[in-house]
């Protein structure tokens, strides 16, 4: 397949799996919410049913809504039994197909950048791969110990673990990727929550009920502790996930701090939320916190950036990259990529307004050049989305013109 057709095509496909991603994650983020505000909002009465720990009325859709939760189950099971689990199953499932989609398969331009650390593509997928399953391994370990039993203990050591791994993967990925995967580690941790512990629990439960046996509360007990776990995690994952798309979050210096500040801001906002749903009041003092926090991230932005022209340790280019630039049309592509996307696309912008490159591409040598030309092809070649709004005027023959040396050089017909 000529390399052009696989970019298009490849192209396709991320989007795709994108979009099945972001709806599976608002639909598992949702639910998640929802329970945690209805578990914390539960209202306990007089004359409610043996086992029954509270109910709530809700009003939704023109209809009202008595909902009750039994603390570890009803006397018998009903018929009609609805799992939330296929939501997480899915957000995890798309979105590592998102990972292998842009970071595995572009990992020369995404993944590795050789002034970080040297790595094969090969190496850098394993390192990326074993890093998510330590991540479960290890917080599930701390969970079943003793040390899990106390859960303000458990979350201080659970946060120390997570700024480590931001450390750690900024010193081995881009700042990209780095961020990246450190949502990847986390939403790893909060899928497996939901896969080995939580259903397999309420499984157990759903057992004992069947057999006729009285179910034990610790799994309850263990379901509630991982799902609170979730909770607190989701908008730290969010923000991660959202971050490739802001260089001033993943191509700072201080690129992990900035990583491990965004677990506490998560945190508070959430505390926020949870206490006003148990109806303990508000705590307005976390806004401020927050905003404190988030100023604090904004500074640490501005701080000297980590950009790098990612080519190999021995000044070599990938092999399509080393075809992009040895085409004898590639010198007409510089000055065309230089003239039109080079004001934006460089380490310090000299467009009004940009701080940072778009999306941390810098388009300032022949080897950064060569290294994108699959993106410069797509976004201003066989589509006018670069530059936005045509703001440096380039014209239709130059998109031409980078449309022929890709497609020529990347299929080696010169």
């Amino acid at each position: 397949m000529d390399s052009y057709i696989y970019e298009v095509i490849l192209s396709w496909l991320e989007f795709a799996v994108r979009w099945t991603h972001v709806i599976t994650a608002i639909a598992w983020i949702g639910s998640s919410f929802y329970f945690i505000a209805l578990d914390l909002g539960l209202k306990k009465r007089a004359g409610l049913p043996e086992g029954v720990q509270g109910e709530e009325w809700q009003v939704h859709g023109g209809g009202f809504y008595n909902i009750r939760k039994y603390m570890v189950a009803p006397a018998e099971l009903p018929e009609h039994l609805i799992w939330f689990k296929w939501e997480s199953y899915f957000t995890w499932l798309s979105g590592f197909a998102m990972l292998s989609l842009v970071y595995y398969a572009r990992g020369d331009l995404f993944l590795v950048d050789p002034r970080v650390m040297d790595l094969s593509l090969v190496q850098a997928i394993g390192i990326s791969v074993a890093s998510l399953a330590f991540g479960w391994i290890i917080y599930d370990l701390i969970c079943k110990s003793r040390f899990g039993n106390d859960n303000t203990r458990l979350m201080l050591l659970l946060y120390v673990l997570l700024v480590v791994m931001a450390w750690g993967y900024t010193q081995v990925f881009s700042g990209r990727a780095a961020l990246l995967h450190l949502g990847a580690f986390t939403a790893t941790i909060m899928t497996a929550n939901v896969f080995f512990i939580i259903i397999p629990n309420q499984k157990i439960v759903v057992a004992d009920l069947k057999a006729g046996r009285t179910p034990d509360p610790k799994y309850g007990r263990i379901a509630k502790q991982r799902s609170t776990h979730n909770n607190y995690l989701t908008l730290p994952v969010i923000f991660l996930m959202l971050s490739n798309h802001y260089p001033l979050a993943f191509a700072t210096r201080y690129n992990w701090i900035i990583a491990s500040l965004v677990f506490l801001m998560g945190v508070v906002i959430r505390h926020y939320f949870n206490t006003h749903h148990a109806g303990r009041g508000r705590p307005n003092w976390t806004w401020g916190v927050a905003a404190a926090i988030f100023a604090v991230i904004i500074w640490l932005s501005t701080q000297p950036s980590i950009y790098s022209a990612r080519i190999q340790a021995d000044g070599k280019l990938p092999p399509l990259a080393e075809r992009m630039a040895a085409s004898a049309m590639f010198p007409e592509v510089v000055d065309v990529v230089t003239s039109r996307c080079s004001m934006c696309h460089a380490r310090e912008p000299a467009w009004p307004g940009l701080a940072a490159p778009p999306r941390g591409v810098t388009l300032e040598t022949e080897s950064e050049i060569a290294l994108m030309a699959p993106q410069i092809y797509l976004q201003a070649g066989r589509s006018n989305a670069m530059p936005p709004a045509n703001v440096s005027g380039i014209e239709q023959a130059e998109r031409d013109l980078i449309v022929s040396w890709f497609e020529k050089a990347s299929a080696n017909r010169e």
